[in-house]
């Protein structure tokens, strides 16, 4: 039988190393003083044989992408170069078409740069490299809340950003949840009628997401109850009619000063956030025997086509750079297109809600999304769920929290006050997925019925009002100080009684 091609390396010295942690740690062992110092070996599935870059070979890999799922989506690149075009040529008179080009044009990017990490991923340790391909898979988010707290504006119309950046950021980890792990649920029962999951990855998974949600819930909660308490003026304004006017200065406990230590509370819970995202880092880091290692090794042993893709050609380390920073192009420039668009896209008709906790997750993970549902298929459910459930982990610890902690620096002022009715979204989600990872064990009915809920939610968010029309959480009432209630008055008066 012909011996499996290795690209030239040893395939017992390549899988010696592939359980080393994502931290080195020093050897004492002075026979080796003499060999080439290196921070790690690259393992055997990441080695690409050559050095440098080769045009040809850089395009043929690109093409294969990881998947054929992958190189189907790669079909889609011309929308990237429609999109420039219609954003330099007919911006101002099809602003609707260049947000929709834009928008299928981040399909390929976020792919190209999803595969990228991937392909740098398998050139570093296992738990190290699914830590750096998740986060190269989460920059488009990254860039995309950037984007969005930059061009926030309050004073202009249609530039109340926040809404969005908050509904994006419970959109990004719903889509997660509920979409992609039902998705990969579905399609690996399909395959293998019922597939078994390690309880280390659940069990970590779950609880950091019930934390991260905790965090969240707390500046909303702390809003919601005191809200009532807030200073306000009775106006008469006609016979049997009555304005209640919430004071936004005053010596008394005002919306003002309510609004005031809400943004404090959210600012000091990002940074605890974020101290607990690299808290996790660290923990899955820094363990000589991690079990994330083990078990996310054994999984890929038994893919069904990990002989398959062994076989396939890699980038080369600059390559893979390359690639990066092309696909990081890309998205930032198809992320600003669509972002200066929003205005238009919610003046057609889309509400806020709708186009921050649905579309624009769905196109921003649409990497993550095609990675772990290949995985699914191949039976590699722990490192499916791994993707699902990473990807939120770092969007509820650090992505989130990250942007307010922007909007700070920026004196904008992005808190962490969710809609009421989007926190029971986020916790509902969590406790279903919880209680569908408490066996080990998944098939695709439970993927269908997730599937089925995150459609609900779709349904429920298209006729959620905008904040400016309805809101549970924040007074959308007329705002006055003190030295205005007067000219206030006389105004609504002339308002509703025309005299």
């Amino acid at each position: 039988m012909e011996a499996p091609r290795t690209n030239g390396i040893n395939p017992a010295e390549a899988t010696n190393n592939e359980t080393a942690p994502l931290i080195p740690h020093h050897s004492h062992d002075h026979n080796h003083q003499h060999s080439t110092p290196t921070l790690f070996p690259i393992p055997h599935e990441g080695e690409s044989g050559r050095t440098g870059f080769h045009p040809s070979h850089f395009f043929l890999v690109l093409w294969r992408s990881s998947s054929p799922i992958s190189s189907f989506v790669n079909l889609l690149f011309p929308f990237v170069i429609a999109a420039f075009i219609s954003r330099i040529f007919f911006s101002h008179s099809h602003p609707l078409w260049t947000f929709a080009l834009s928008y299928i044009g981040m399909i390929p990017s976020a792919n190209l740069l999803g595969f990228a990490g991937q392909e740098l991923a398998r050139k570093m340790p296992k738990v190290a490299g699914i830590l750096i391909e998740t986060t190269f898979g989460s920059i488009v988010e990254i860039i995309l809340f950037v984007v969005l707290i930059i061009n926030h504006d309050e004073k202009e119309e249609g530039g109340n950003m926040v809404p969005i950046i908050q509904a994006a950021i419970l959109g990004s980890i719903l889509t997660n949840l509920l979409l992609c792990l039902g998705v990969c649920f579905f399609v690996g029962g399909i395959r293998h009628v019922s597939q078994r999951f390690h309880a280390i990855v659940s069990e970590v998974g779950s609880g950091l997401l019930l934390v991260a949600a905790f965090g969240l819930l707390i500046p909303s909660a702390f809003y919601s109850a005191l809200k009532s308490e807030a200073k306000t003026v009775e106006v008469v304004i006609g016979e049997g009619v009555k304005v209640v006017v919430p004071l936004e200065h005053s010596d008394d406990f005002t919306l003002g000063k309510l609004e005031d230590d809400v943004l404090q509370i959210s600012r000091a819970t990002s940074v605890a956030l974020i101290l607990s995202f690299f808290m996790y880092i660290w923990y899955c880091a820094s363990s000589q025997h991690s079990i994330f290692d083990e078990v996310i090794e054994a999984d890929e042993h038994r893919d069904a086509d990990r002989e398959a893709d062994m076989e396939k050609p890699k980038f080369t380390a600059t390559e893979a750079v390359i690639a990066l920073l092309l696909s990081l192009a890309c998205v930032t420039a198809l992320l600003i297109f669509l972002v200066d668009e929003i205005e238009h896209v919610v003046h057609s008709g889309v509400p806020d809600q709708f186009l921050g906790l649905i579309l624009l997750p769905l196109v921003e993970k649409a990497a993550e999304h095609l990675t772990a549902i290949d995985e699914a298929w191949d039976g590699v459910i722990n490192v499916a769920l791994y993707h699902c459930l990473g990807p939120s982990i770092q969007t509820a610890l650090f992505n989130g929290p990250l942007v307010v902690i922007v909007g700070w620096t920026l004196g904008k002022p992005m808190d962490l006050n969710f809609e009421i009715f989007m926190i029971g979204l986020l916790v509902l989600s969590i406790l279903v997925i919880s209680n569908f990872l408490r066996d080990g064990e998944s098939n695709w009915l439970e993927g269908a019925l997730l599937v089925i809920v995150y459609a609900i939610t779709a349904i429920a968010c298209w006729y959620y009002p905008n904040p400016d029309v309805a809101s549970s959480n924040s007074l959308q009432q007329l705002k006055l100080t003190n030295g205005t209630v007067a000219n206030a008055i006389g105004g609504l008066r002339q308002a509703f009684t025309g005299v």
